[in-house]
């Protein structure tokens, strides 16, 4: 009969499980908003969360699986975060909308839409999840304005927003947009003021 050790780790290892896979896929979103589709790998994730390519694999079979469950989870944080701000203003609101656009979860899910064109066994996937984001985004969006959707038109310039707030991600892209991103968030803020009250 063997001689049982106990062990010197007294983290359950389901909780060591679930900070693995949390790990795994804030690094796969860090690689994917740096390196792209074509320089985020398995291998490369995994080193960077500090996990064997054996346990990432464990966690997220494919690549597939990995970088769509990265960008479903931190878009799921970002809501949570959203849901979470007090209401301050429509200015407020208007520019946290648009910061979910020009940080590294846009830049990440950015590069997933673009390997997505590409690689018919991605854009399934891909735009389910780009889907059932953009309702939640736009169903937050209504309650943090307050805006009443039965009224003609609410909906489209919520909506409008938010494709604004896009359109500012992808400018933010290939350079600082912050000063000029400041004064639309202004003045579309001014704008909702006029349309949703």
């Amino acid at each position: 009969m063997g001689v049982v050790t106990p062990s010197t780790d007294r983290t359950p290892k389901q909780d060591r499980s679930r900070a693995t896979r949390r790990r795994l896929l804030e690094a796969a979103v860090a690689c994917l908003a740096e390196h792209g589709w074509a320089g985020s790998t398995v291998s490369v994730v995994a080193e960077r969360a500090g996990v064997s390519r054996g346990a990432a694999q464990h966690h997220f079979p494919t690549r597939e699986d990995l970088f769509t469950a990265a960008v479903e989870y931190v878009a799921e944080e970002r809501s949570a975060a959203l849901r979470a701000l007090p209401v301050q203003g429509r200015t407020a609101v208007v520019a946290a909308l648009v910061d979910l656009y020009t940080g590294p979860l846009f830049c990440a899910a950015l590069q997933l839409w673009v390997a997505a064109s590409n690689e018919e066994q991605l854009r399934p996937r891909v735009t389910e999840l780009e889907a059932r984001v953009g309702r939640e985004t736009h169903r937050i969006a209504v309650e943090l304005l307050t805006a009443d959707e039965t009224r003609p038109g609410v909906r489209e310039t919520v909506q409008g927003l938010l494709d604004m707030a896009r359109g500012l991600g992808l400018a933010n892209v290939l350079t600082d947009d912050t000063a000029r991103r400041q004064r639309v968030v202004a003045q579309w803020a001014a704008l909702l003021d006029g349309a949703l009250d």
